[in-house]
Order: structure tokens, then C-alpha cells, then sequence
């Protein structure tokens, strides 16, 4: 049985004429299958292809009007999947939304970099944008239900969520697709699209981050420990943040002068990713990150229901010279949430610096008590 993805039955409503649908998320999370599965159900007739077509490519690099609208004005609505590996894409689709009346285009991309920096100027205020993640717990819970996620709470913690891996039964068989998705996924789009000269520093950069979540990364040792400039290191964290490998977190300060600011923290967007990158997927007891890959997980989950029920907010960790900290710190609306991620369940206060400078704000500790209300 497929999972019920959260954009399933939703599309309909973020589709509107005139105006492109940008469907971005990691490569093997479902885009594919979800955006055919709308497309069935289309009344209408519709266009899907590739980027990796050739004659798709001519067609839409061509900058011709001519020739764009007289081919595509035959269809209600045109499909370019994998849509980052057409060279002026942006141009071609704002062609396509404003010269055909009426016409929907949904274009998808596994890589937000190169997609983005294509279609933003030319489609500014001409398109939708949403993102595809790995399973989140919110599908979880329509899918298995909340007793059977806390019954696999610690094997979504070490496998992730990818959908092949949530339904594959068997931990070895986690293992095995694991490895796939990092040994032929992971970083296929930055190779294919930047000029990478050593893949293999990719690899080992991501396990030195894997090694400091929930710890400021210094960029100049991580260049000392690769061999590699800082501006490099730089360039790559970037890359794998837009390949939606990584996430990266700054620091939160109303300029008091205790506070660290000037660094940054990186989780991963999956944790089954962060652990096949280590080739790490003992029990959590067993293990001396087990704290950090909790913290990991409800990072990522967190990241996914503001995505999915657009909770806009700015993220940021918070901790001061003498070591009082804060995992996750979420302003909206002009108010500050603090969230600590344990998983012993024994109650902590808020630091007493964070209480005395930010008293309107809220802060709560996340643990395995109560995660599934902060996640769902």
C-alpha cells in the first residue's frame, strides 16, 4: 500500500492558471509518483516529460514564443519533471504561463539550487512553490497511526523516512537502500551541475558534520581536517544544503553581548541518511550520539509540519559565552518559542539568561513524553 503523501489531494488547490507549480524535495521521496498520480486523474489533457529529454530541452532553450506556445497550447497542463536540467527554464516557463491562456504547469526539481536560480527573476510573482521531504510524521500518523509511530520511534530515529525505507520491513533491507540512495543519489545532482572537482570530500565532509550535530561548526576546521580552503568548505556546505542533504541553522541574539552569533549548526534532513553516512545503525543504547540523533530527528520533523502547515517562522539555535543554550528557537509573529530536545524525560527550566532577557517568550523541553504533539 502507498503512503498517503501530505501534497496528495492538495495539489489541486496550489495548481492555479497563470502560474507554475515549483515542486521541489531531496531525490527518491515521492515527487515523481505523486505529481503522475495527479496527473491521471487530470480531466483535462495534459504534457509530462523529463528534463533529460532532448527535444524537451531545444524546445524550451529556445527562447522562441513561436515555437513554445505552438506546441504546448494544445495541452490544459504541461509536467516538466527533473526540471533543473534545462538551461533557461525559467525564461521558457514564464513564455509558456503568460503567452497560453488558462495553460497550468507544474515543474519539479531535486535540486533547489540550480531549479531556483534558473525560474527565480523570470517567474517573480509567476509561480507556487512547495516542497516534498522525506515521510514526516504528520503521513505517519494518517498511515500507521500515533501508537505504532511510538511503538517505531527508535527505528525512524536510526533509518529515517525515506518512503522505500519506512515500508521496507526488514532492517537489513533498510541498510541496503541506504546505501543505494548514498552511494547513487546523495550527490548525483551537485556532480551533474557544479563543478565538484573530489566527490569524495562531500562524503567526508558530511561525516565530520555528522559528528557535531547540535555544536557550531567551524568552517576553518573543517578545512584544516578535509585539506581543503575554507572558501570551499563554504561552497560545498551551501551545495549540500540545496541539494536538501543538510540543513543549516544560525544563531539568535538581540545584540547582547554574551550571545554566540557568528557561528552556525547543521543538521540532516534525514536521519537515515546521517547514519548511512557513518555506517552507524546500532540500537540507540548502545550508542554514545543517541542524544543527538533524537535532536536531529525532531529538528527535521519540526522543519517538515512548519512546511506542511505553514508555520512561518525563523529558526535559529541560541547559546551564550557561558554555555547556556538552546536547541531550537522559532520566532513568529514577533514572539519568541524556545525548545529544548531531551530524550530523558525529567522537566528542566528555561536558562535563567534566556528567562531574565526574553520574559515574553515561551519555552518548552521536547522529549520522548510528549514529541508527537510537537511533530504532528
Amino acid at each position: 500500500m502507498d503512503i498517503q503523501r501530505y501534497y496528495d489531494g492538495r495539489i489541486e488547490e496550489n495548481l492555479k492558471s497563470g502560474k507554475v507549480l515549483v515542486v521541489y524535495g531531496p531525490r527518491r521521496t515521492g515527487k515523481t509518483t505523486m505529481i503522475k498520480k495527479f496527473a491521471e486523474k487530470f480531466s483535462g489533457k495534459y504534457f509530462y516529460e523529463i528534463g533529460e529529454d532532448r527535444e524537451l530541452r531545444e524546445l524550451l532553450e529556445s527562447e522562441s514564443v513561436a515555437k513554445i506556445t505552438g506546441f504546448f497550447s494544445r495541452f490544459d497542463l504541461v509536467i516538466i519533471d527533473e526540471a533543473q536540467m534545462i538551461q533557461k527554464i525559467g525564461t521558457g516557463l514564464k513564455i509558456l504561463v503568460d503567452r497560453v491562456p488558462g495553460i497550468k504547469v507544474i515543474a519539479s526539481g531535486s535540486s533547489s539550487f540550480d531549479l531556483s536560480n534558473k525560474i527565480g527573476e523570470p517567474l517573480t510573482g509567476r509561480k507556487n512553490t512547495v516542497t516534498l521531504f522525506p515521510v514526516s510524521m504528520i503521513e505517519a500518523s494518517d498511515f500507521i497511526g500515533d501508537f505504532e509511530i511510538q511503538r517505531r520511534i527508535e527505528e525512524f530515529v536510526i533509518y529515517g523516512t525515506y518512503p522505500e525505507v519506512f515500508t521496507e520491513n526488514s532492517y537489513e533491507g533498510k541498510k541496503i537502500l541506504l546505501e543505494e540512495l548514498r552511494n547513487s543519489y546523495l550527490f548525483k545532482d551537485i556532480l551533474a551541475l557544479e563543478n565538484v572537482k573530489n566527490p569524495r570530500k562531500l562524503l567526508d565532509l558530511l561525516m565530520l558534520i555528522s559528528f557535531q550535530i547540535g555544536k557550531e561548526v567551524s568552517l576553518t576546521e573543517l578545512g584544516n581536517s578535509l585539506d581543503l580552503a575554507k572558501q570551499t568548505v563554504e561552497r560545498y556546505l551551501d551545495l549540500l544544503e540545496k541539494t536538501f542533504i543538510i540543513k543549516k541553522v544560525g544563531g539568535f541574539s538581540r545584540n547582547l553581548r554574551k550571545e554566540v552569533t557568528k557561528s552556525s549548526r547543521y543538521y540532516f534532513l534525514d536521519n537515515g541518511v546521517l547514519n548511512s553516512v557513518t555506517n552507524n545503525f546500532k540500537p540507540l543504547n548502545l550508542r554514545n550520539d543517541a542524544g543527538q540523533l533524537w535532536e536531529n530527528f525532531l529538528f527535521t520533523e519540526r522543519l517538515k509540519k512548519q512546511a506542511y502547515h505553514r508555520i512561518y517562522s525563523n529558526n535559529y539555535f541560541w547559546r551564550t559565552y557561558d554555555m547556556q543554550e538552546i536547541d531550537l528557537v522559532e520566532e513568529r509573529d514577533g514572539k519568541l518559542y524556545g525548545f529544548e530536545f531531551k530524550l530523558n524525560p525529567k522537566k528542566i527550566k528555561a536558562p535563567r539568561s534566556w528567562s531574565e532577557n526574553y520574559p515574553e517568550s515561551e519555552f518548552l523541553q521536547v522529549n520522548k513524553d510528549n514529541y508527537l504533539g510537537f511533530i504532528t
